[in-house]
């Protein structure tokens, strides 16, 4: 088993990862009854890419781990305006450390990766994902 999680009423839950002890907190978002205060279960999917992404690379890209230290991502999380209720898109931005620099070979091969993630992998293909590597 890899967690439980156990709903606290008012719509929250606490989601607790069993090998760890390490928990967190998750709230119904504004625009569905909550009060957006956590992070939405929704929210963790973008989250969770974003995320993945970012091991990912430096799993495979183990000579350039250090210089991925830092990096951020930006997630932004679209849902569906349509019955069912269900996310429509996925946005990501990363932003580099500014001291680091990467040839245009390790910057194919950092998004070859990225888009190589198991996260991405289980996304369903409806979903719009967009990924600004911004490279610039």
């Amino acid at each position: 088993m890899t967690s439980t999680v156990t709903y606290s009423g008012e719509l929250r839950t606490l989601a607790t990862h069993l090998q760890s002890g390490s928990s967190f907190e998750t709230d119904a978002p504004t625009d569905n009854q909550g009060k957006g205060a956590r992070f939405s279960p929704t929210d963790l999917i973008g989250t969770s890419l974003a995320a993945c992404m970012l091991t990912t690379m430096a799993i495979r890209a183990k000579d350039l781990e250090e210089r991925l230290q830092g990096t951020v991502t930006e997630t932004e999380k679209i849902m569906s305006n349509n019955a069912p209720r269900k996310i429509a898109g996925i946005k990501i931005r990363f932003i580099w450390p500014s001291r680091q620099t990467f040839s245009a070979e390790e910057k194919q091969r950092l998004e070859t990766i990225a888009w190589s993630c198991p996260v991405k992998e289980s996304i369903h293909p409806d979903i719009e994902l967009s990924v600004d590597f911004n490279w610039e």
